[in-house]
């Protein structure tokens, strides 16, 4: 495969995740990053040893020799961002939640089709080796007819009324946070398991923090617990701090599903349990590597992730033996090897999450919102 080049637009915490995901294909080079500002662009750029740096992303777009870019900024920026560099030839990695609207995220499906160009959202969490066994067990009818499906999105790192970042403030990030947030990635992993659309919702929504103490100082994602009380200025918040949905999934299926980033204990608890006629599967992201499949008239059993043990196309999403633990990164990972197979080689098989896939998660989120203000049942 030939050597690619790439840039990094968002110079936070997923800017760093991004940019060791890509670094350990072999065969793709960070060459530029683009931050807020010429000064975080060049912190950053010097702590990660990339050659360039600039405070304006379209001055990077220019560069001939540039394939692809990264767009990993707050999601108000993604569609203009995203725009340009299609404009500008280039294939596009969006973070999630793809754009602010449904109808932007079509703005940019039409135009990456257009300019015929390798397109990805972010939802890496289905590149877990365990979860893609159980993909393969549903595909294989293991699982029997999909009955129900629950699970929850559980953070805490927003618990505090002290605890601040970009995307608590709806100009920044949309009228959704954790739903939008971390929401998006529920509802996307469901329907790429079980093949079956999110067809109905019914949501209800909460804010109970009415009012935060913004830090005075620029803080990333997941910092900000030593600040002092006259660091902080107040100001009101509008987006969701927890959200809860029942909905429906293709013809007969039903399910139900809880976010919250106020969820004291919980870092970054994601579970999806997965009910069929034959047999249940539940998954939980703190637990990576483990997989619990349930049966009614036999033992239950604890799935030990091991390549030799996946079934069919799951264990290609294994690098590392029985017993050596593949987690986030590794799931980041899996995902950029089979986008830049895409923009290496157009007529390579697209198998990952694509602009598409995006725009289904904004319209679900919009269904969410509007079945929230409804207080009732929303068809998608």
């Amino acid at each position: 495969m030939r050597k690619l080049n790439t840039a990094i637009i968002g110079a936070g915490f997923m800017g760093r995740v991004h940019t060791e995901g890509v670094r350990r294909l072999g065969n793709v080079e960070v060459v530029a990053v683009a931050g807020s500002s010429d000064a975080s662009a060049k912190k950053f750029a010097e702590s990660m040893g990339i050659p360039k740096s600039t405070g304006d992303y379209r001055t990077l777009l220019d560069d001939p020799t540039l394939d692809a870019v990264h767009v990993l900024t707050p999601n108000a920026l993604h569609h203009p961002m995203s725009m340009a560099a299609l404009r500008a030839g280039k294939a596009v990695l969006c973070e999630k939640p793809l754009t602010m609207s449904s109808a932007e995220a079509k703005e940019m499906l039409k135009l990456a089709e257009k300019k015929n160009l390798a397109h990805a959202v972010c939802h890496n969490l289905r590149y877990y080796p365990v979860v893609q066994h159980v993909r393969q067990l549903i595909l294989s009818g293991e699982l029997g007819s999909i009955l129900h499906v629950q699970g929850t999105y559980s953070q805490d790192w927003l618990l505090y009324d002290t605890d601040f970042n970009w995307r608590i403030e709806a100009k920044s990030n949309g009228a959704l946070r954790a739903m939008g947030d971390i929401g998006s990635h529920w509802m996307d992993i469901v329907q790429h398991l079980t093949a079956l659309p999110i067809t109905a919702v019914c949501a209800d929504l909460a804010t109970f923090h009415k009012t935060r103490k913004r830090p005075k100082i620029a803080i990333q994602t997941f910092a900000g617990k030593k600040l002092k009380p006259s660091d902080y200025e107040e100001v009101p918040i509008t987006t969701d701090d927890y959200g809860a949905v029942l909905l429906q999934l293709g013809d007969s299926a039903r399910g139900a599903f809880t976010v919250s980033q106020v969820a004291a204990g919980n870092k970054n608890k994601f579970v999806f349990e997965i009910y069929g006629t034959k047999m249940g599967v539940s998954w939980n992201q703190e637990r990576p590597d483990e997989l619990w499949l349930g049966r009614r008239n036999e033992p239950n059993m604890v799935l030990i992730k091991d390549p030799s043990l996946l079934k069919g196309p799951a264990a290609s999403f294994a690098d590392l033996p029985g017993g050596h633990s593949e987690g986030y990164d590794d799931s980041h990972k899996q995902l950029y090897r089979r986008f830049y197979a895409r923009v290496a080689d157009p007529k390579a098989p697209i198998d990952y999450p694509t602009f598409e896939d995006g725009l289904r998660g904004m319209v679900l989120l919009e269904k969410v919102l509007q079945s929230a203000k409804k207080r009732g049942w929303v068809n998608v």
